[in-house]
């Protein structure tokens, strides 16, 4: 009887720390959930131009928070016109007194998305759209100290916009439209140390809002308005400090 109780006796919890990191990766340590955040802007400017802003990860540092530095390390091969787009980027973050340097995979499909992966994250884009992204498409993930996995992706659509005339309804006149673009931004992301979880806190729930917030100021700053563009090098890159053209 004393054999059969000392089977069934609870084993430590030691013992389950040193379970296979297979095991392991059941459990989630307080903090370190999966989250979700989104943000939605409607702004007055053409699609191509503030794609061309989204696609410029060498400026996140000057006006995104938390970015401290951006710079793309790898460039695509040509798309079907030629153009060349980010494919890997190191970027550092810091906040609460912590400054952490992590390399992200982009993925750009032209003149709609911007997408930055970290740690474990995969894209979900069709693979058709990446062709110019095919020798970076496979690449093993890249652990990093903040992120199990982050998956940061700006999408840009046109958003048709006909003001209401202010006469009456029977009368058929339209107005012309004006040339807004609906900006969307999702954040997944999950941390790997419970210590950059904790710090972040209170602000994680509201980084999406205030990055397109922040990318709103920069369109505004740099955009003179409806159908201006930003001046690109010869593979139709933004240059980093573009300048505008109306």
């Amino acid at each position: 009887m004393s054999k059969v109780l000392r089977t069934l006796r609870p084993q430590p919890i030691l013992h389950s720390l040193r379970q296979s990191p297979a095991s392991r990766s059941f459990i989630t340590l307080p903090g370190t959930e999966a989250q979700t955040l989104t943000a939605t802007r409607i702004l007055p400017y053409n699609s191509k131009s503030l794609y061309t802003l989204i696609a410029d990860i060498d400026s996140y540092s000057s006006f995104l928070p938390y970015c401290l530095s951006s710079r793309v390390t790898k460039w695509s091969a040509p798309d079907k016109d030629g153009k060349r787009w980010p494919s890997e980027a190191d970027l550092k973050i810091g906040w609460g007194g912590y400054e952490e340097t992590f390399t992200s995979r982009t993925f750009c499909v032209p003149g709609s998305i911007v997408e930055a992966l970290g740690g474990e994250a995969v894209t979900s884009l069709p693979r058709a759209d990446l062709e110019h992204h095919k020798e970076t498409l496979d690449s093993p993930a890249i652990s990093n100290g903040i992120f199990q996995s982050i998956n940061t992706q700006w999408r840009v659509k046109p958003f048709h916009y006909k003001p209401p005339t202010g006469r009456p309804q029977t009368d058929n006149s339209e107005e012309p439209a004006r040339d807004r673009t609906e900006v969307y931004l999702s954040l997944d992301f999950q941390f790997s140390n419970p210590l950059y979880a904790a710090l972040s806190k209170a602000v994680a729930p509201k980084v999406a809002g205030i990055m397109i917030e922040a990318f709103e100021v920069r369109a505004r700053k740099l955009l003179d308005g409806s159908g201006a563009t930003v001046q690109k090098d010869k593979d139709g890159v933004p240059n980093s400090g573009e300048q505008v053209r109306a």
